[in-house]
């Protein structure tokens, strides 16, 4: 089991972070032996596909480099004229196989690992200058990984090797006695099975190799619970600021919603343990009251002084006050089930403020048992 410098297992998943970290480094999956049969495998079938082509068109500038004439034998400038055509002739019949093996060769590393380009790649490291370091790589596990897999493909390509010669034995040996344009083109034939075979057969390298690197980039990403730990203080803060945070988010939020208490219409409370704001406004199109404050204990009495020192009617429902605090958010409209309570608070508020002003009688007392709803009463 994987340990870190601190001495503690790696047994936790590493986080996406961890992942992204890491993919920015330039530390993900990647498998030689995948790129080798790829680009083994694509140059034997592009040498199968324009191997008639190409053998046609060297055999085309062979014939034309023998049959010179005394004249571009003497003239030097026809000579250089003479090899630049023979150049361009043997490019352009290399080229689809030149191509493929370009396109495959980029394509390979992208299909383990996705594109990645790391500038701190391009850095370089004098760490890897020390011939301690060096020494220590050379005796790693990693190092006699690399070993077994060098005799596995030597193994492996010795074996097909000898597989494929044994079976195109008699087929070289006819090159022998054949036309010289047809033993070419049977050569080139033969070249491209032969390294075909010996591609499929390291198929079976790479097919160890790419799980068994994806294993080990990922035991490589593996944390320890401390990292863990560590990893998500720094990404999402330590606690000891989360919690100032948080406190001085309520903070504000109290500042605003003790701001709001001289614009209520009415205080409901408890009468001491809770204290509920509201305000009905029909000009503003509201649709039913909103609570502006809520509060328990220290903040209600709060709310209670805002409202005795700027004259805010303060009633006392405890049912209903309860119902309100545990039911409704600030800013929110209060629930449909008390809105027949509410309108009589408001009503007999209203009322009062007419009978102050002389210009209506005083409004009998408010009835204690209001209409609250089952589902939205609170004993406590």
């Amino acid at each position: 089991m994987a340990e870190s410098e601190s001495g503690q297992d790696k047994t936790e998943e590493p986080t996406e972070k961890k992942k992204r970290d890491a993919r920015e480094k330039g530390e993900t999956a990647r498998s030689k032996e995948l790129n080798t049969v790829a680009v083994t495998l694509g140059g034997a079938i592009a040498l199968l596909v324009f191997g008639g082509f190409l053998a046609q068109t060297l055999m085309e500038v062979m014939r034309m480099s023998f049959t010179l004439s005394r004249e571009v034998v003497v003239d030097e400038r026809s000579m250089g004229i003479f090899l630049l055509s023979a150049g361009k002739m043997a490019i352009w019949a290399i080229q689809p196989v030149l191509v493929v093996l370009f396109v495959v060769s980029f394509v390979a590393p992208i299909a383990l690992g996705g594109f990645l380009f790391s500038g701190s790649l391009l850095q370089p490291k004098f760490s890897r200058m020390n011939p301690l370091s060096g020494i220590k790589r050379m005796f790693s596990m990693h190092a006699l990984t690399e070993l077994l897999k060098a005799i596995a493909k030597f193994v492996v390509i010795l074996l097909v090797a000898v597989v494929v010669l044994s079976n195109d034995r008699q087929a070289l040996l006819d090159i022998a006695n054949e036309p010289l344009e047809q033993a070419i083109i049977h050569s080139v034939q033969v070249v491209g099975w032969s390294a075909l075979w010996m591609a499929a057969g390291l198929l079976l390298i790479a097919a160890v190799d790419v799980p068994f690197q994806l294993f080990q980039a990922h035991k490589k990403l593996k944390m320890t619970k401390q990292e863990v730990r560590d990893e998500f203080k720094d990404s999402e803060g330590k606690p000891e600021v989360k919690q100032r945070i948080r406190q001085l988010q309520r903070e504000m939020s109290q500042r605003r919603m003790m701001a709001a208490v001289p614009d209520a219409d009415v205080i409901i409370t408890n009468p001491t343990h809770y204290a509920v704001a509201l305000k009905y406004d029909p000009e503003k199109g509201a649709g039913a009251p909103l609570l502006l404050a809520k509060g328990t204990d220290f903040i209600a009495l709060k709310i209670r002084e805002i409202a005795v020192e700027h004259k805010v009617q303060i009633l006392e429902s405890p049912a209903l006050a309860r119902a309100i605090y545990h039911s409704t958010e600030i800013e929110q409209e209060i629930p449909a089930g008390l809105y027949l309570a509410v309108a009589q608070v408001l009503a007999y508020v209203f009322q009062i403020r007419q009978y102050r002003s002389g210009r209506g009688k005083a409004p009998e007392p408010l009835k204690p048992d209001l209409p609250i709803p089952p589902d939205l009463r609170r004993d406590s």
